[in-house]
């Protein structure tokens, strides 16, 4: 048998197995002759989204999902009991794959029936005729639709915190937005993106924090290729560059450079850039040559003092409304 590979809290492949049918009866009463019920129907597989779900790591450990066999019939006309759907709950954002078919699930409570369930069997009643009038046999019940299932989460955000690791990504979202992501000082301390929702004013978007990425992340490399496709659904990327790094523009085509060779349609997002630790001596010179070398405009912030963060709020929100991106 084929070994799976090994797969994590936003990737996973899974097998389900709907109900089969309950049995017909083979019944009979005296005077009316055959009276065997029908079999019930077995259970469905659902896939449904729940939004107090994040990640898809509960069907890491169990990956075999059954649903309820249907009730077989009895005498009496009495038909089996239909079987329990079985509902498999994923977060929104999930890709799920099965029979040569992607079906993207970005909806709350979006539901769809994965695998069916079997057929009851008729009683035997259902086959009397007026040359067979005691029919001694009924039908089984259909076996449920299996499947091999691929689920993979891309988280939905309107801004996506961007940058190579120990930037400050984490600790910038946790001073706009409600997140509480962990926080060190060492790389990668970041493995799965964290999201949160920033507030200005009466107006509130969500944000998310990619974890950092490093050359030949396209390939991979630090689990990059797994944190890349996150950015796919972001609306604006917010790139971090790290205000303590004497090489900042380097590091910004870099990861441009990443996303490129990851996928070109990621070049086309628009970036608002931002250089951390403005508190430090010899950031404004830092700064200065940063915009020099991007031609671009490049905003200050300080995550410990708080400096720019105002003005950063803003200009992503402005950004958001211009763009026709939903703030609510």
């Amino acid at each position: 048998m084929e070994r799976r590979r090994s797969l994590s809290w936003d990737e996973v492949e899974i097998s389900v197995y709907a109900g089969r049918g309950g049995n017909g009866c083979v019944g009979f009463r005296r005077e009316r002759g055959p009276n065997g019920g029908d079999g019930g129907k077995g259970g469905d597989i659902i896939i449904k989204t729940d939004s107090k779900i994040r990640t898809l790591f509960h069907l890491v450990r169990k990956r075999r999902f059954s649903a309820e066999r249907g009730g077989h019939g009895q005498g009496k006309n009495k038909h089996g009991k239909n079987g329990k759907d079985h509902i498999i709950s994923i977060p929104k954002g999930t890709l799920i794959s099965f029979d040569g078919k992607e079906i993207d699930f970005i909806e709350n409570n979006q539901t769809l029936i994965v695998a069916r369930g079997g057929r009851g069997g008729r009683g035997n009643s259902r086959f009397a005729t007026s040359t067979c009038t005691t029919p001694r046999f009924a039908e089984e019940g259909e076996a449920g639709e299996e499947k091999e299932i691929h689920l993979e989460l891309m988280l939905i955000a309107d801004v996506g915190i961007i940058g190579f690791p120990n930037a400050g990504k984490s600790t910038l979202l946790s001073k706009l937005s409600d997140a509480h992501p962990k926080i060190a000082s060492y790389p990668f301390t970041t493995l799965t993106p964290n999201l949160g929702v920033a507030k200005n004013e009466e107006e509130a978007f969500t944000m998310a924090d990619i974890p950092g990425l490093i050359p030949g992340a396209h390939e991979g490399k630090g689990l990059g290729d797994r944190f890349l496709r996150h950015i796919k659904r972001t609306k604006i990327l917010l790139h971090l560059l790290d205000g303590a790094d004497e090489n900042t523009a380097e590091k910004f085509y870099q990861l441009n450079e990443e996303m490129g060779l990851y996928d070109e349609e990621l070049l086309k997002k628009q970036q608002i850039i931002c250089l951390s630790k403005s508190d430090l001596d010899g950031t404004n010179e830092r700064l200065k040559a940063t915009c020099d070398k991007l031609k671009m405009k490049v905003i200050p912030i300080s995550a410990l003092s708080g400096e720019g963060l105002d003005n950063l709020l803003s200009t992503l929100t402005l950004h958001l409304r211009e763009n026709y991106c939903s703030v609510t």
